[in-house]
C-alpha cells in the first residue's frame, strides 16, 4: 500500500505535520513527496486547487482519491476505519475536539503561525530579509496567550480535549513542533504542557518529525530529546 497511498506535504508546515502524525497514529503506510509550495513547478498546484499542503492521494477501487489538506486527510482517516480511530466515542469529548481544532485552524493560525513562523522560516525561505524585531516580539507575546490556555488544558485532563489521544492532540503537535524547532517555546513555563509534549514526543508517529532540519538552522538543543 505504501507506494499506492502518497502524501505531499512541506517539512515544517504545521498541518503537513498533523497529517504526517495522523498517519503514522493510525499506522497507514504511506509514501512521502516533499514539495515546496512556492515553486512554480510545484505538483500541489495541480493536486489541490489553493495550492497548500499537505495533500493525500489514494489509489482505491481502481480510482485516485485526491484529500486535500490536514482536515480531509483526518477525515478520510475516521471514515476509513469506519470508528473512532482519533476522535472520541464520548460526544463531550468529541465537541471539544472540534472547538480546538478551530481554536488552531483560526486564532492560532492567524495569531502565531501568520507572525513568528512567517519571520522565522517564510522569510529565509523566500529571501524577504531579517526577521523584524517588533513582529517577534508581538507573536511571541501571542504565543503565551495561548500556551497558558493549553497549559491549563494539560493540567486538568490526561489530552487535551479529555481521556485520550485525539485528533486535538495531533494538531496541537503539528504546531507546536514547528515552534519547539526553533526553540520558541520556554516548556519550563509550562510544566503540564510540556508532560503532555513528552509523551506525544515518545510515541513511534513522532519519530519522523524528530529527523527534519529545516536549511541554515540547527534545532533547539532539546528538539531530539525525549526527556527533555
Amino acid at each position: 500500500m505504501s507506494n499506492l497511498t502518497i502524501l505531499y506535504h512541506f517539512a515544517f508546515h504545521p498541518g503537513s505535520r498533523t497529517a504526517r502524525l495522523a498517519l503514522g497514529e493510525a499506522r497507514i503506510e504511506f509514501s512521502e513527496e516533499l514539495v515546496k509550495p512556492w515553486e512554480d513547478d510545484c505538483p500541489l498546484h495541480r493536486l489541490n486547487p489553493a495550492g497548500m499542503p499537505p495533500v493525500l492521494t489514494v489509489a482505491d477501487r481502481g480510482k485516485i482519491l485526491t484529500l486535500c489538506e490536514a482536515d480531509a486527510i483526518l477525515g478520510w482517516i475516521e471514515d476509513r476505519a469506519k470508528g473512532d480511530v482519533l476522535m472520541p466515542g464520548d460526544l463531550f469529548e468529541r465537541a471539544e475536539v472540534r472547538r480546538l481544532t478551530t481554536w488552531f485552524n483560526r486564532r492560532f493560525i492567524d495569531d502565531v503561525d501568520a507572525v513568528l513562523l512567517h519571520e522565522r522560516m517564510e522569510k529565509p525561505l523566500l529571501r524577504l530579509g531579517p526577521p523584524e524585531a517588533r513582529m517577534l516580539r508581538e507573536g511571541r507575546e501571542a504565543l503565551k496567550v495561548h500556551l497558558a490556555m493549553l497549559e491549563g488544558l494539560a493540567a486538568s485532563r490526561e489530552w487535551l480535549a479529555g481521556r485520550r489521544l485525539s485528533q486535538a492532540d495531533l494538531i496541537a503537535a503539528g504546531h507546536l513542533s514547528v515552534l519547539d524547532y526553533f526553540g520558541e517555546i520556554a516548556w519550563a513555563s509550562y510544566p503540564s504542557l510540556k508532560t503532555w509534549y513528552s509523551k506525544l514526543k515518545s510515541r513511534p508517529c513522532f519519530r519522523s518529525l524528530l529527523s527534519d532540519r529545516f536549511p541554515g538552522v540547527q534545532p533547539a538543543s532539546w528538539y531530539t530529546d525525549l526527556d527533555f
